[in-house]
């Protein structure tokens, strides 16, 4: 294992080694940030994980983003992105990179099963979460919802009490789904004002 590259060098070696198939990386609190154009996805991340300046060759995370809430909903960009979080064991260095899905409506980007495996539940879940399609993905379904669940509970238009509750039903001796019966409020939390309190003053 070599000792780390500085972030800003990096830096410099991403751009060199990507040209145009992403954006400038960028440095922010010690790390460095790419993002990548969705139709260079896939080969832009082999490049990253095969380049002898990159060989980030473990995926420890990838996930869903959904902006449309982002900025107190000023956002204007992209509405869902994944963001992968890749580690160099090579050159002891970490990454983040964000792809935008190119349609709010149908979100997909290209799985990364076939590069590192690890992708594979990691996707399920945004998937399930945030309705983002991984195309290539080899068993793209549900993983932490139940199979009859409708929508994804990550979406920042989902309702907070879901759209259906399962109950069992002692007549039909099974589990049913039925809307839900919880009413919407807003929950304020109280504020105790109390002069003594924290001791004497």
């Amino acid at each position: 294992m070599t000792s780390p590259r500085t972030p800003e060098e990096l830096a410099v070696i991403l751009q060199a080694a990507l040209g145009e198939r992403a954006g400038p990386a960028s440095v922010r609190l010690g790390e460095v940030a790419l993002e990548v154009k969705s139709d260079r996805y896939a080969d832009t991340m082999r490049l990253l994980r095969d380049h002898p300046d990159c060989r980030f060759e473990q995926l420890i995370d990838l996930c869903g983003v959904d902006y449309s809430a982002f900025g107190n909903g000023i956002w204007e960009g992209r509405r869902y992105a994944v963001v992968v979080h890749l580690l160099s064991l090579s050159h002891n260095q970490r990454l983040r990179v964000r792809v935008y899905c190119p349609d709010d409506d149908l979100p997909v980007v290209a799985s990364m099963v076939d590069v590192w495996p690890a992708a594979n539940w990691f996707e399920r879940e945004a998937f399930d979460l945030f309705g983002i399609v991984f195309e290539g993905h080899p068993d793209l379904r549900r993983i932490l919802t139940d199979y009859g669940f409708i929508g994804h509970p990550f979406r920042k238009d989902f309702p907070l009490s879901g759209n259906v509750e399962m109950r069992y039903d002692p007549t039909q001796q099974r589990v049913i789904y039925q809307p839900v019966s919880i009413e919407p409020r807003e929950v304020t939390p109280r504020i105790v004002r109390d002069d003594s309190y924290g001791g004497d003053r």
